[in-house]
């Protein structure tokens, strides 16, 4: 390859990934997430010293790996559909091909299983289960008709792949230690459960005039009135898991109070959008959620952990 066809390729994975995949913005998030998802799990066993880097690593290659991998799954699952409602975007408009994703996401696989066998051959069985469900999701779930008429289904099914990635990267810590997954690591899962859903909603919440014809947005599917407060709602249940969460490690008190500042601002974002629903009040829902993201796996991981750590462990 010249070096021209190089540039051109370079070029176009570039554009792929900033209209498709941020790396940057899914990398700051997947990083609080993983790493954070380890620090739990070492706070609630009482580990005697840091989580080792090399938890800390194949938690966050196989998290970033398997959100690209999901990004894959769903280029292959909408093709016919964007096709016709969404030719605008890359692989309808033939930047990439579906080959060459399938080939990426192979690789990371494979980057993936020699991870999980460097630091604990007991983690395969966890990889295997989580690449099974997320073939089950790519297929619809052998139901594509049904459960696309079904949302609440749909989204449900859809983001049980999150806690079941944030028990793998937990088990980065327990499994590598050869002890069992410790009390209380039930709560955490269900944030992610939850702040997975509110990240969806988020994400699917549009202003009236934004709406596109074959595009399954929650605004469109409920109203924008109905799909603003389901997002707050699931915020809201974010937030009681994660100070039931919070309990467990010992810092319960500034987490209700980190959270509750938030949901403040994410209040009054509703309000405004359900007063005058525009595209710069629909994106800024969006745009809290992954705040709102970072700031919660920061309060409940790796600041704990650091404080812990500057206090004295244990």
């Amino acid at each position: 390859m010249n070096s021209t066809a190089a540039a051109i390729t370079t070029n176009r994975w570039c554009i792929y990934q900033r209209e498709r995949f941020p790396i940057l913005a899914h990398g700051l998030l997947i990083a609080a997430f993983s790493s954070s998802a380890v620090s739990f799990s070492w706070l609630l066993r009482g580990g005697h010293a840091p989580p080792v880097a090399t938890s800390l690593l194949t938690a966050f290659v196989t998290a970033f790996i398997l959100f690209l991998q999901l990004r894959i799954a769903d280029e292959f699952k909408d093709f016919d559909e964007d096709s016709l409602y969404r030719p605008y975007r890359p692989v309808p408009r033939g930047l990439v091909k579906l080959r060459e994703l399938a080939l990426i996401a192979a690789v990371g696989a494979v980057l993936q299983l020699g991870l999980a066998l460097w630091l604990s051959p007991r983690l395969v069985l966890l990889l295997l289960a989580t690449w099974a469900y997320l073939a089950l999701m790519t297929r619809e779930f052998f139901v594509r008709d049904w459960i696309r008429e079904r949302p609440v289904t749909y989204l449900w099914t859809h983001m049980l792949i999150i806690p079941l990635t944030d028990f793998y990267a937990t088990a980065c810590d327990w499994q590598s230690a050869r002890v069992a997954p410790p009390a209380g690591l039930a709560w955490f899962i269900a944030v992610s459960f939850f702040n997975g859903v509110a990240l969806e909603l988020g994400r699917k919440i549009r202003a009236p005039g934004d709406e596109e014809v074959g595009v399954r947005t929650y605004s469109h599917l409920w109203g924008h009135r109905n799909a603003a407060p389901a997002w707050l709602a699931a915020l809201l249940i974010t937030a009681a898991c994660a100070v039931a969460a919070a309990v467990r490690i010992g810092c319960p008190r500034a987490e209700a109070w980190t959270l509750a500042l938030l949901l403040g601002v994410a209040l009054v974002l509703v309000c405004r959008f359900l007063a005058k629903p525009g595209t710069d009040r629909a994106r800024l829902l969006n745009q809290f959620s992954g705040l709102w993201t970072l700031v919660l796996y920061l309060s409940l991981g790796i600041i704990p952990l650091l404080w812990k750590l500057k206090e004295g462990w244990p």
